[in-house]
């Protein structure tokens, strides 16, 4: 077997898995109610499906044409956004009052932005009037 005939069975791979993962990502993103565990399916399972979909194609491109780090930097740059993008959604969320609020922290009670510290009070009064 040469390398360019294990490249497509690798490639195949790659294929099948990426649809797989972004197939259920779609059908988490349909399925769930709620917002914020609506929010796990397009963050966690989709960017593994494209994240397979991109090693494709960097396999393909190394393989059988010039090889090009642009689908390296597409999968560096989805895989550093997308727990970025999670963590402003369900921020976003909880300060908008659609889901279930997170209980309060056992000591402290200024680690989240849902509570303000008490040198602050008359700063968050002022935005709130």
């Amino acid at each position: 077997m040469t390398i360019e005939i294990l490249a497509t069975f690798a490639i195949g791979i790659c294929l099948l898995i990426g649809a797989f993962f972004m197939l259920v990502g779609v059908i988490g993103l349909l399925k769930f109610n709620d917002p914020m565990t609506r929010l796990h399916a397009p963050t966690k399972i989709s960017t593994m499906g494209v994240g397979a979909l991109l090693l494709a194609s960097v396999i393909h491109s190394y393989t059988f044409g010039n090889g090009s780090a642009h689908q390296l930097l597409v999968m560096a740059f989805l895989f550093v956004t997308a727990p970025i993008s999670a963590n402003f959604f369900g921020k976003v969320n909880i300060h908008c009052g659609s889901c279930e609020t997170p209980p309060p922290p056992a000591q402290d009670k200024t680690w989240a932005t849902l509570d303000v510290p008490e040198a602050d009070r008359e700063i968050a009064e002022q935005k709130d009037a």
